[in-house]
């Protein structure tokens, strides 16, 4: 048994693998929706899988954003002080709960992010429209676990970054010529678990509340 285990361990090793990217294949959209009705399926297959969202402006957001924190009692958020989302809600943090700043390795502060942070705002890289699903490109400034601890998850959306389908998000966002995280987090609702007797529960493997801000 070893023998054959060895021939075959050796013959994988010594096995000529072509590298080469395969050509990406020629996408055609089968559907090419208006701005607004991406919006509103997008917000549509959200909200049915138990999701909030908010629609705001350029120059609102951070007002919405204060309102969702107050009308869920939130004592702290923890955020990224390094993107430009970050910085605007730094920098008029006034009417906000505690700011808590991703900005050490998760070893040193992890009992405090899996039971003191109570929320976390996190940006994303677009939307799809027709499954009702953020993007999410993990990365040193917002990593994994901002959206995957927190009970409460805050996400902010640009509109003109909503996409018919996946396959377009690939193919206008140029992910075959980019380099590509770890993960590519694609989330369309809070976590949610069934057991054996069918019972939904929300939270038991992220966050219990998704909450998407539409700029």
């Amino acid at each position: 048994m070893n023998d054959a285990r060895n021939t075959i361990l050796s013959r994988l090793k010594t096995a000529s693998i072509d590298q080469t990217m395969p050509l990406a294949r020629n996408i055609s959209n089968s559907v090419n929706w208006s701005s607004n009705y991406k919006v509103q399926l997008f917000r549509t297959q959200l909200q049915s899988a138990q999701a909030e969202i908010y629609d705001a402006t350029d120059h609102s957001w951070l007002m919405t954003l204060q309102h969702i924190c107050q009308a869920k009692y939130l004592k702290n958020i923890l955020l990224s002080p390094t993107t430009s989302w970050g910085e605007a809600i730094i920098e008029n943090s006034t009417n906000l709960p505690s700011l808590k700043y991703y900005d050490d390795p998760v070893e040193n502060w992890k009992q405090t992010l899996f039971e003191g942070i109570e929320a976390a705002f996190t940006s994303t890289y677009g939307g799809i429209a027709d499954t009702g699903t953020l993007i999410l490109w993990p990365d040193t400034q917002e990593p994994r676990m901002m959206s995957l601890v927190p009970p409460v998850h805050i996400a902010v959306i640009e509109k003109s970054k909503i996409y018919n389908s996946f396959a377009e998000a690939l193919k206008a966002q140029h992910w075959n010529e980019t380099e590509l995280p770890a993960n590519i987090l694609l989330i369309s609702g809070p976590s949610k678990s069934a057991d054996i007797e069918q019972t939904l529960t929300y939270g038991v493997h992220g966050p219990k509340e998704l909450v998407v801000i539409m700029v």
